[in-house]
């Protein structure tokens, strides 16, 4: 039924599951009375994340625990999939604590970020956070003084902007000016702050300083560095760590570039922690996107074809609104069609074939692109759109009242429970 005109890098698994092609289907059928809604949704695959981190767990060394990063997808469905297996979550906002608390009242949660206020980081200790990664000087005072007043000792992590060459990915945030992190000159007055307050307990250390590096060996080497300057402050202050959180940044690929390497990362990380050890200390990783990443789809149909000074564009029910990412990392994001029968009216059917095409949302912008001039076989108006490597990064950061389209709607197919969808 689907027909692969654009997947550049195959994901764990796909295409996607009959169920969720199933589902799909029925989407695009029209109702009893002949109407039809053009179908706009995003699909998850439960079953599929679950198979997939469970997976990655199993040839996880003992000193090292995996959390998930909200960011990537905040969605309660994905946490409570996810809350069973991972050793907790990491969250960059109080609204993410609050949203991991609604699933799990127990779950050990890492509060980051470089903007925390006052009063959120007093919500984040009433709703137990497990530590918090405290981002500049000023930022250790106020905690000092909240942990103080409480009668509290709140377990810190500080993180660190290296001072190194670090290896190119998508997204960069220390080895470099940006604003995270306590500058690496700073450390010392940081050390020396912290093991001096009876309010706070200096667990040990944060430094997430890539992200998207889809080189596994490479990310290996980012943690051999930040284990020996783990090494090398413990020397300097005599001090006593609990763990090294390693961040995330594990890549997915959106091009013809090969994904991150999970097996290849844990044999290089592996003779890391050989060469590396830390006695009594956990090495922590907290991905977002590597997880979800896999398991998210972003349907929308074809609602016109048109050409414009000799281009091709489809017009899809959806876009930007629904799902930024493309846009936003300026990527074609990779897709199929999947060819629908029912043409509901009286005059020919549009379409087009072997063409390049761009795929554009329904907003009033030029920049509402998916892909750009990308390859397709044959696409039709009514056909389906399916975007893989959607569930992260998709629907929460995109700017979903732009112009006041309808929400796509939101489905789950959870093979495991025989349930193969539940709709919000």
């Amino acid at each position: 039924m689907t027909s692969l005109t654009k997947l550049r890098a195959a994901a764990p698994w796909c295409p996607p599951s009959a169920a969720l092609v199933r589902r799909l289907a029925a989407l695009a059928e029209p109702a009893s009375d002949g109407r039809h809604e053009p179908v706009c949704a995003y699909l998850y695959d439960l079953a599929a994340l679950r198979e997939h981190v469970s997976a990655m767990l199993t040839g996880l060394p003992a000193r090292c625990r995996l959390y998930y990063a909200v960011k990537a997808n905040p969605d309660p469905r994905l946490i409570a999939v996810l809350a069973p297996l991972v050793a907790g979550f990491e969250a960059a906002s109080i609204g993410e604590i609050r949203r991991i608390r609604g699933v799990s009242d127990a779950a050990p949660i890492i509060f980051g970020g470089p903007g925390k206020k006052d009063a959120e980081l007093e919500e984040a200790l009433e709703l137990g956070v497990e530590r918090i990664h405290v981002e500049s000087l000023h930022e250790l005072r106020r905690l000092h003084l909240i942990a103080e007043r409480r009668g509290q000792v709140v377990p810190i992590l500080l993180r660190v902007n290296l001072h190194d060459a670090l290896p190119e990915a998508t997204v960069t945030m220390a080895g470099r000016a940006t604003q995270f992190g306590i500058d690496e000159p700073l450390v010392a007055e940081a050390i020396e702050e912290a093991s001096r307050s009876p309010a706070l307990r200096l667990d040990g250390f944060h430094m997430h300083s890539i992200s998207n590096n889809l080189d596994a060996r490479l990310h290996a080497r980012l943690v051999a560095t930040y284990l020996a300057r783990v090494k090398a402050w413990v020397k300097r202050f005599d001090l006593t760590i609990r763990c090294v959180d390693a961040g995330g940044g594990f890549g997915v690929s959106y091009d013809e570039r090969p994904d991150f390497d999970w097996t290849a990362f844990l044999d290089e990380l592996r003779m890391v922690l050989d060469a590396n050890p830390l006695p009594g200390a956990t090495l922590l990783f907290e991905p977002g996107r590597y997880l979800v990443a896999f398991c998210g789809y972003y349907a929308a149909e074809v609602i016109d074809l048109k050409q414009s000074h000799g281009r091709h564009f489809a017009i899809l029910r959806g876009g930007t609104h629904h799902f930024r990412l493309p846009v936003s990392w300026r990527h074609d994001h990779p897709f199929e069609v999947m060819p629908i029968d029912h043409w509901p009216y009286p005059f020919p059917r549009p379409a087009l074939a072997d063409r390049r095409v761009t795929l554009a949302g329904e907003l009033c912008t030029p920049k509402d692109v998916l892909a750009s001039e990308v390859p397709v076989g044959r696409l039709q108006v009514g056909d389906l759109v399916l975007f893989h490597r959607a569930g992260a990064y998709g629907w929460t950061i995109s700017h979903h009242d732009f112009l006041g389209h309808p929400h796509p709607l939101h489905l789950y197919i959870d093979r495991r429970s025989g349930e193969e969808e539940c709709a919000s």
